[in-house]
């Protein structure tokens, strides 16, 4: 089974090729999460860049907004060589608000 998918942006497609509904379900989902984002949920900016930032021989992975420089943070699972949005606070509620946008604040 082949299957093309177009991001909500229309910036991004993917060519999916997989051999069952339920795996073709599952890659579908990994790209959504990763790359469906239309817009900064800060300001409704939809100019948005993939940032790859490395430190110390790790790599953290986001989504910056081009006007406001917000950022959404992505994590990393420990098996499957995948990543998510990391949407929730610190508290671990998930944060309907902002849906894990943040910008930085200076401490005073």
């Amino acid at each position: 089974m082949k299957v093309k998918y177009m991001s909500k942006n229309n910036r991004l497609s993917v060519e999916i090729e997989t051999e069952s509904a339920k795996e073709t379900f599952k890659k579908l989902a990994r790209f959504q999460e990763v790359f469906d984002e239309s817009e900064c949920a800060l300001c409704k900016n939809d100019e948005l860049q993939f940032v790859v930032r490395t430190v110390d021989g790790n790599d953290f992975f986001e989504l910056k907004c081009k006007k406001c420089y917000a950022k959404l943070n992505y994590g990393q699972h420990k098996i499957g060589n995948t990543l998510f949005a990391k949407r929730k606070k610190d508290d671990g509620t998930y944060d309907k608000e902002t849906q894990g946008w943040h910008r930085w604040k200076p401490s005073s």
